[in-house]
């Protein structure tokens, strides 16, 4: 019982880290490798010759069926629907020495909604976690052949919305400090400064609080909108930057209690996306954190 626990929890970040990026949720990543860890617990482990590639089907398996239940769930979802943020200690912490940061990102998660469970499945093992198409076959019960076409057609229905640039970490951390002081002082002329001419802002309220029905696009109206809550919280408003998902953001506290958790996508000069998690089920994790803090 104690090798078959040491192992589990071995792999426990891999198997954690491959259904929260299936799922997009925290709490039902959590929920798929306690599964996983029930059937390894009940099952024969002397007739496995692979306790990780076993694992990583099984917790792979879990998660594409919860996922097909999730996506009937997020079709009558309020609003636009977000992953769940996490923090991180930094762009380089040591747990992410196997993953990018574009790779984890908010950005990244809600693209790949776009897939299909079986298909999103493919392309996160053969395309973040380097499975080889053998292992992508027996996982899904598929054939190799039948396999590559699936992460082909994904690589493509995701190329054309993946960001066209790529910017340097320090790039955009000079971006987002500079911002995060524009959030705080309220000025106007540089919040707008700091936004490309067709920047776009999506948010997630879940139907709990406010969230636009649509994407607000434009410079000068998402400045507007930063620079209307800053005059109207004034001294009850705090902003703090914060490692979400691997790139720098924000966290916007109102009257101590966070309100939002802000993700940003730049070209290393300007802000081209913000995404904005504003669900307070989505929010209660970081807010623990930043409590215990």
């Amino acid at each position: 019982m104690e090798d078959a626990a040491l192992t589990f929890n071995r792999l426990r970040p891999r198997l954690q880290g491959i259904a929260y990026r299936m799922l997009g949720s925290v709490a039902e990543a959590e929920d798929v490798v306690q599964d996983a860890w029930l059937r390894w617990h009940d099952t024969d482990r002397s007739a496995i010759a692979n306790a990780e590639a076993w694992l990583v089907t099984i917790a792979t398996r879990i998660a594409i069926d919860r996922l097909r239940r999730a996506k009937a769930q997020r079709d009558h979802y309020v609003g636009f629907w977000l992953p769940e943020p996490q923090l991180s200690d930094s762009p380089s912490s040591p747990e992410r020495l196997l993953e990018r940061a574009d790779e984890l990102s908010m950005a990244f998660l809600t693209l790949l909604e776009r897939l299909a469970p079986a298909s999103r499945a493919a392309f996160l093992m053969r395309e973040v976690f380097d499975a080889d198409y053998t292992e992508v076959a027996h996982t899904l019960g598929k054939s190799e052949a039948a396999c590559r076409q699936m992460v082909s057609r994904a690589k493509a229905q995701l190329r054309e919305a993946r960001p066209r640039y790529e910017v340097a970490p320090e790039a955009h951390l000079r971006v987002m400090r500079q911002f995060a002081e524009a959030l705080s002082l309220g000025d106007f002329t540089l919040l707008r400064s700091l936004l490309s001419d067709e920047a776009e802002l999506i948010s997630d309220g879940g139907g709990k609080v406010p969230s636009f029905g649509k994407p607000l696009r434009g410079d000068a109206r998402i400045a507007q909108l930063f620079y209307a809550a800053a005059r109207r919280l004034q001294s009850a408003m705090r902003i703090e930057l914060a490692v979400i998902n691997g790139q720098w953001g924000v966290l916007r506290f109102i009257d101590g209690v966070l309100e939002s958790a802000q993700a940003y996508e730049t070209d290393g000069q300007r802000i081209v996306r913000i995404l904005v998690q504003r669900n307070p089920d989505k929010l209660m994790r970081i807010a623990a954190a930043r409590t215990r803090a």
